[in-house]
């Protein structure tokens, strides 16, 4: 029966090459992150489905935890999928791997980005960018260093004070110093980042606790580095939302997200990216779906996967 199924999904995929040589993907994790990376793909960016019975395609080997939270995935220069995660809720490192196929995974690597930093207590939902400018990779992740930015410090929710910070690198061997990306004066956190027309636009959550914010907003850069300046509206609507992604379908730009309180995933549409309508009632997401990254793939690279 699963032979069955999985040539129905390979004909319905062919027949969806006539329109476009791609499949969406969308790369999360389930429960706590102790079960590895988990894959979805949609022909429409609307109907996502889980690979393979929802299986695990990569098992996390980092940290005492053993966790893989909040898996971002992008196609690098050299052709290669790389991703880093959340390897644990305390620890200062990320975890890095990188593949040819998202099945055949290289040896899964720890990279220290907070351990110069001893009052860090954290290094959450890490993502990575590529700037094709000087073949660099942006490495950036929310940290909270306890002490700093006390204007914005509140002690509920386990006094959590976000900020952006990032490091860069050519080949994942050598690392350049970590610096702040982004401060915007409240608590922050989920960044996420995209070159659209001429600028690189950063999807962010406002974590700010007093009054609560839990929203997703945008700020602007023409240097990857920054400064990011102009932070928008909020764009989405009146629920709290975390782990924005962003992909291209069409001629629209839509950002998926994370409805945490509702235990539900959300996503917004625009062409403009300043009118914004909320599609949440038109999406269609593995019931177990946690915070990840949306991106494409062939269809040859599609068909490898089942």
């Amino acid at each position: 029966m699963k032979k069955i199924f999985h040539l129905f999904i390979l004909f319905t995929i062919s027949l969806s090459s006539y329109a476009q040589d791609s499949v969406y993907m969308f790369s999360y994790f389930i429960n706590n992150g102790a079960d590895g990376l988990h894959l979805a793909y949609s022909n429409d960016g609307l109907e996502w489905k889980e690979i393979q019975d929802g299986k695990s395609y990569l098992q996390p080997k980092l940290s005492p935890d053993k966790l893989m939270r909040d898996p971002c995935i992008i196609r690098g220069g050299d052709g290669k999928f790389h991703m880093v995660w959340t390897v644990s809720w305390t620890q200062r490192s990320i975890g890095y791997a990188h593949s040819t196929d998202l099945i055949n995974w290289s040896e899964q690597q720890l990279i220290p980005v907070m351990e110069h930093e001893p009052l860090a207590r954290n290094t959450w939902a890490p993502e990575i960018t590529y700037d094709p400018s000087d073949k660099t990779y942006l490495i950036y992740w929310s940290t909270t260093i306890t002490g700093l930015f006390p204007e914005t410090q509140e002690e509920k929710e386990n006094a959590y004070n976000h900020r952006i910070y990032y490091t860069k690198t050519k080949d994942f061997k050598t690392f350049e110093k970590t610096k702040i990306l982004l401060e915007p004066g409240f608590n922050v956190i989920d960044a996420s980042i995209v070159p659209i027309d001429g600028q690189w636009k950063m999807f962010i959550k406002d974590e700010t606790i007093v009054p609560p914010k839990k929203d997703i907003k945008i700020v602007s850069a023409k240097n990857i580095e920054g400064p990011y300046t102009n932070i928008s509206d909020a764009i989405t609507g009146d629920y709290w939302a975390e782990g924005p992604t962003t992909l291209k379908v069409g001629d629209e730009w839509i950002v998926y997200f994370d409805k945490y309180t509702e235990h539900k995933y959300g996503a917004v549409k625009s062409k403009d990216l300043k009118k914004w309508t909320d599609i949440s009632d038109q999406i269609k997401m593995p019931s177990q779906l946690r915070h990840g990254t949306a991106f494409k793939i062939s269809q040859a690279e599609f068909k490898k996967l089942l």
